[in-house]
């Protein structure tokens, strides 16, 4: 974010880098059931970012000392793929991902019913198999889905946009080269009923009026990307019907 670089991000119309106007989001494909092993899953190809979800559970969790005797806990995974950015990313855990799974962690939580399910614990495996910026709010945007695709009750969906300041103007969904030259970036994840906020993160500076905007456009985005995300789980239906008139 704000590196330097030759690379004009906006040109004298206001059109972004890849044909966008400032408050259009990248294509956004969501799909369900897409590992038959797992007790719920979900894909998201959202601009080139390409991020697959699994979720296991509700299952005892184990060890036993990470048991809560009220709630169960819901365990994010976040991970990307060696092969997922242009420069090989070395394997395994760092503390970007760390801190993203806790992050996805805390906004799943506040959507599921965990009251319901005490001392058990939800796996939620997240892999990034391509990145091209926004993957955290992307990967919550799927994750919501497969918990919904596993059965698990929840009170709400969890959904999220981006909004950054590129040369100066407010801009949606930001891409890569806006993210990575751009002069801030700002990811906020919702409740899709209630607009409440389980994730807001910055990086970069936004004036007041800047931010208030910024959040006017992510509250429009997030009710359209909504309306993705219940299609993806109304196609499973409707392909069950068939099967059933069949």
């Amino acid at each position: 974010m704000g590196t330097p670089s030759n690379v004009k991000l906006l040109d004298e119309n206001g059109i972004r880098l890849d044909g966008r106007g400032p408050q259009e989001l990248r294509p956004i494909r969501l799909r369900t059931d897409v590992l038959e092993r797992a007790d719920g899953s979900a894909m998201i190809e959202w601009g080139g970012n390409k991020i697959i979800v699994a979720v296991y559970g509700p299952r005892e969790a184990y060890p036993k000392h990470t048991q809560d005797i009220e709630k169960a806990v819901i365990k994010a995974r976040y991970n990307m793929a060696a092969f997922s950015v242009d420069e090989r990313k070395r394997p395994g855990p760092d503390r970007r991902s760390v801190e993203i799974s806790k992050v996805i962690s805390e906004a799943l939580t506040a959507a599921v019913m965990v009251e319901l399910f005490p001392r058990t614990q939800i796996d939620v495996f997240i892999e990034v198999a391509q990145a091209d910026a926004g993957t955290r709010i992307a990967s919550l945007t799927a994750a919501s889905v497969a918990l919904a695709n596993a059965g698990i009750p929840m009170r709400d969906f969890v959904v999220g946009c981006t909004v950054g300041k590129v040369e100066g103007k407010v801009v949606l969904d930001l891409s890569k080269e806006e993210d990575n030259f751009g002069q801030a970036d700002l990811p906020v994840a919702v409740l899709a009923k209630t607009g409440e906020v389980v994730l807001i993160q910055m990086d970069g500076d936004l004036s007041k009026e800047e931010f208030n905007e910024g959040m006017s456009m992510i509250m429009t985005a997030t009710a359209r990307i909504h309306e993705i995300q219940r299609t993806a789980l109304s196609e499973k239906y409707k392909e069950m019907d068939m099967g059933g008139a069949e």
